[in-house]
Order: structure tokens, then C-alpha cells, then sequence
């Protein structure tokens, strides 16, 4: 399976939840479950089946985390050249249509948050970008069409990710 990108910070903040999610949250579901259980009829305990359910829910997560985590590449961005757009770099453009600017990082899909201007290195706008230099033209394919942006600067700019 192929690695993915993913900066330092969004690789603890996994690893933190997963540790959470194994030494916390296991643990007292399992206390949840068995106390519910002396509750008597198994069939019609309802506290019973939603810790059962939320049980799943946490083994679920901690799965779907162990899978990001074995196949994450962890990538300073600080390290790398942001002379041409790459994971990490900050980049600003404007839609040569309406001359209006929009600023991007590049981050990894699990750190992604487009309202927060973060894109993962997988959006369209990205594949767009990635590799390009400061004042080229591209032309990305978005929702309402193909739209010209120019890129008007290339930077490395440390992202304060929501907690």
C-alpha cells in the first residue's frame, strides 16, 4: 500500500487519540458493558446495547487509526524548498476571472480543512498546483467549471491546526 503524506503534528494527534482510545476509552466501555450487563435481561437492557454499540464504534476508530498510522509518511514541510508548490507549502492565488484571492496549504487528507483554507494533497486544486511556480497560469476543474488562477506566491507558513 502506498504511504501518505502527513505532517508531524497531524501524526501526534493521531497517536494521541489512538492512546486514548486504547488506554481510556476501551477500558471504561468495558467497565460500562459489564455493569450493564448486572442490570439483568440482556435482550431488553438498552444501557446494555449502546455501550455494546459504542464499543464498536471505539474498535472501529482504533482500527481505522492503526491503518492511517502504519501507511502515514511523516514530511516536515519546513525542511523542504518551497520554490515550487509542494506538500506543506502555503500558496496564494488569483482566479484570473474575477481577481479574487484565495490562500491554500497543502496538507495530508487526514489533516484537511477546506473552510480553514486546508486542502489535502489529493483535492483537484492541489493536483492543480503541485509543482508549479510562482506566476504560472493553471486552469483547475472545480464544481461551477474550469477556472484560471495565477499563482502569486509560494510560502512556508506553520499551520496552527484546530484542536
Amino acid at each position: 500500500m502506498n504511504k501518505e503524506p502527513m505532517s508531524q503534528y497531524g501524526y501526534q494527534k493521531l497517536c494521541t487519540e489512538l492512546k486514548n482510545l486504547k488506554e481510556i476509552e476501551r477500558p471504561n466501555i468495558i467497565k460500562e458493558i459489564d455493569i450493564a450487563r448486572g442490570h439483568g435481561d440482556l435482550k431488553e437492557n438498552a444501557e446494555y446495547h449502546a455501550a455494546k454499540e459504542k464499543q464498536l464504534f471505539i474498535e472501529a476508530r482504533i482500527n481505522d487509526l492503526s491503518q492511517i498510522l502504519s501507511n502515514a509518511q511523516v514530511i516536515d514541510p519546513q525542511t523542504l524548498a518551497h520554490n515550487k508548490v509542494s506538500f506543506g507549502s502555503t500558496v496564494k492565488i488569483r482566479n484570473l476571472d474575477n481577481d479574487k484571492e484565495f490562500i491554500y496549504t497543502i496538507v495530508g487528507s487526514t489533516e484537511s480543512n477546506p473552510s480553514c483554507g486546508l486542502i489535502s494533497f489529493g483535492s483537484p486544486i492541489a493536483k492543480s498546483l503541485i509543482g508549479k511556480i510562482q506566476g504560472d497560469e493553471v486552469t483547475i476543474s472545480l464544481p461551477n467549471g474550469e477556472n484560471d488562477f495565477e499563482i502569486l506566491e509560494i510560502f512556508y507558513k506553520k499551520i496552527e491546526f484546530e484542536k
